[in-house]
């Protein structure tokens, strides 16, 4: 039954609490304050000039991604002076699994830990484990560049070093996107995104012209190129950063992590094995070890999701993916990653193994020339990147996003219509539009997934994105390699005996060199060899004619001869690269309208709190100035009900096109026990609209 005394309305300037403000006479003291900032009610301390903090984030966040991912390619280019420098022939017989987990070791890690590193950074702190990421990746880029060993064991020394490092790359990249959030209010975070997202990307193209330029000069640059700047940013994120987001206290998911990493290393590792030939065949897929890998790996993931419904605290929140924005913006993310992820290695084999050296360039001076002849790709990425996202914080996601992967088609197209000895204007406009495409998708996206999320759940979204992106990337590499192998397989061999047959090499040799796995030739054309002489040797090249081996080896025999067997299989490639597209362009438009978690629930639960437009709120419900009732809070009948109201102004916004007056309204229907919606409940995670 109702009370019948009506609650007083607070005094104008006071709270209805009964809190006086700041300042009054009878205010409670204020919070002391640090020389940074103060505590808030969660442990973490927040900034005292939030709006010069967030800068000093994001340029601080951008520096270690930049510096990650740069690290990600800088061996691509300087690989070959790597393998000279520790006295290595990397495509030898039994040496091609040190080459393949230099490429690919890093990128394996990081896949595998940006998950689990995220959600130890919303349960301690992702700051934290933010600048442990940078003294981490600091410490072993160091000791990459002292490297003694010659040799195998020079190969495992660098393998394991990298493996460790790519450790402190997880760190860095599973929490930059959340310490970003947190950062910067709604209405920015497209923008800031963006900037981290896009020199997250360029920094993978930015690393090819870097390991070009040092790696000649001496290999041991290519690591320690890192460590000024990984000391700088270590000392400055220790400084100036400070967790300002959430935390939430859980135990740590000791058997979702172990399954997890588990599953996807013996995923991607038989992905990196599967692109070696085996026996008879010129791909390792139908190798046992290859397909029990595969295999296991996927049962031992599925064996992680069951964990992952059972315990408290998961590591892997799948209620996330009930959030449509969230679960569609990392499908559209996972197809970009496949469609993106081997673009840059066939590009890299198509410029350094078949149009630089028919345009004059020395297979030795290929690498370096590739990566500054893919430019505009970056360009392009630079760009569009920064601008999508800050008009994706006023538009929203899906427009920018669905247009970019429908532009990242249309590029992949345009580039498989290009002719093997394209004319170079036109090879750039494609890349160009292929990083303008990009960039436009990649800032709204991650902008679009991060503002999805609760705050006490950023850290783990983070790395639920980064982990599909990374996966996806790696899985892409033996999708792009398999399919370029399949074309050369088809007709590489004929062509290859018959143009030795014609330029004197016995028959005996030609037929045994051109049914060669040809994964040897593409590796060779990738490291800046000369195939022919990898694939002769000395032995067969010392019998002929010097004008004959000068031929052979020349500028123009291989790219020639290699032109159609590989343009077969580039074809496919980018097909498949459209395809993938064109799927991620459908999922972004599925993701709907733009949405930030908490908004919309925040206000359905003043709807509800103050009744159906037009209903008038019932006596005793008092409305003061500045203050706001708690999500999910119910009013006893005749309790006093405050809701958030701009002090200065006499009435608020619109709430679903209603405008709600400052002051009490007179009598009219009581609604007791009415209950505003809270937002976003563990149980029924909100709906994107």
């Amino acid at each position: 039954m109702a009370s019948d005394t009506t609650a007083p309305s607070p005094a104008p300037g006071t709270r209805a609490t009964g809190e006086a403000p700041p300042g009054s006479p009878g205010a409670s003291p204020p919070e002391p304050v640090g020389k940074r900032g103060r505590t808030s009610q969660r442990g973490s301390r927040a900034p005292s000039h939030p709006d010069r903090y967030k800068w000093v984030a994001l340029s601080n966040t951008t520096l270690g991604v930049l510096m990650a991912t740069i690290n990600l390619s800088i061996v691509l280019i300087a690989l070959p002076d790597i393998f000279r420098g520790i006295g290595l022939d990397p495509l030898a017989p039994g040496n091609t699994g040190y080459l393949l987990w230099m490429l690919m070791g890093f990128m394996v890690v990081t896949a595998v830990l940006v998950v689990s590193f995220g959600r130890i950074g919303d349960m301690y702190g992702r700051v934290r484990m933010y600048n442990l990421g940078f003294a981490v990746f600091t410490a072993f880029s160091i000791l990459l560049s002292l490297s003694w060993m010659h040799g195998p064991a020079g190969a495992l020394y660098l393998i394991g070093m990298r493996v460790l490092q790519g450790v402190g790359a997880a760190l860095l990249m599973a929490n930059s996107s959340a310490i970003l959030t947190d950062a910067f209010p709604t209405h920015q975070r497209g923008l800031a995104l963006g900037i981290n997202q896009v020199a997250a990307i360029a920094g993978s193209f930015i690393g090819l012209v870097i390991g070009g330029l040092l790696g000649p000069v001496d290999w041991r640059l290519v690591f320690l190129v890192s460590v000024p700047v990984g000391l700088f940013g270590t000392a400055w994120a220790y400084l100036m950063l400070r967790d300002v987001g959430e935390r939430r206290p859980a135990r740590i998911d000791w058997w979702g992590n172990v399954t997890f990493a588990v599953g996807l290393v013996a995923v991607l590792t038989g992905i990196t094995y599967g692109i070696e030939p085996y026996g008879g065949h010129v791909m390792g897929w139908t190798n046992p070890m290859v397909l029990a890998a595969l295999i296991g790996g996927v049962v031992v993931l599925g064996v992680f999701c069951v964990i992952e419904t059972k315990v408290a605290d998961p590591m892997f929140r799948l209620p996330l993916f009930a959030i449509r924005a969230f679960s569609m913006g990392n499908v559209a993310s996972l197809l970009a990653a496949l469609g993106r992820g081997g673009m840059m290695f066939i590009l890299i084999i198509w410029l350094q193994g078949i149009w630089l050296p028919l345009h004059g360039y020395s297979f030795a001076n290929t690498p370096l020339w590739a990566g500054i002849y893919m430019v505009p790709l970056t360009i392009g990425f630079l760009a569009s990147g920064p601008v999508s996202g800050f008009l994706s914080d006023r538009y929203g996601a899906r427009p920018f996003a669905t247009g970019g992967m429908v532009l990242a088609a249309v590029s992949f197209v345009l580039l498989e219509l290009l002719p093997i000895d394209f004319p170079y204007p036109a090879f750039a406009g494609a890349i160009l539009l292929n990083g303008l495409a990009m960039g436009i998708f990649a800032s709204p996206n991650r902008a679009g997934i991060m503002n999805s999320l609760p705050p006490d759940q950023r850290g783990a979204g983070a790395g639920m994105l980064n982990t599909f992106q990374n996966s996806a990337q790696v899985l892409s590499i033996g999708v792009f390699f398999s399919l370029i192998i399949l074309g050369l397989a088809s007709s590489l061999p004929t062509h290859l005996y018959a143009g030795l047959v014609a330029h004197g090499v016995p028959a005996d040799a030609a037929a045994r060199t051109s049914h060669l796995p040809p994964v040897g030739s593409l590796f060779a054309a990738f490291l800046g060899y000369d195939p022919v002489a990898k694939l002769l040797g000395p032995a067969v090249l010392g019998h002929l004619p010097a004008s004959t081996v000068g031929y052979l080896t020349g500028r123009r025999f291989f790219p020639g001869l290699i032109a159609h067997p590989f343009k077969q299989g580039l074809d496919l490639a980018f097909d498949f690269a459209a395809a993938a597209c064109l799927l991620a362009a459908g999922a972004s438009w599925m993701r709907g309208g733009k949405y930030v978690h908490g908004q919309d629930e925040d206000a359905a639960g003043a709807d509800d709190a103050l009744g159906a437009p037009g209903e008038a709120v019932s006596p005793g419900e008092a409305v003061s100035p500045g203050e706001a009732v708690s999500p999910g809070e119910a009013a006893a009948p005749g309790e006093a009900v405050s809701l958030t109201i701009e002090a200065a102004a006499p009435w608020v916004p619109r709430h679903r096109g209603r405008r709600v007056s400052a002051a009490p309204r007179g009598a009219g229907r009581s609604a007791p026990g009415r209950q505003p919606r809270s937002a976003g409940t563990a149980g029924s995670p909100p709906r994107s609209t």
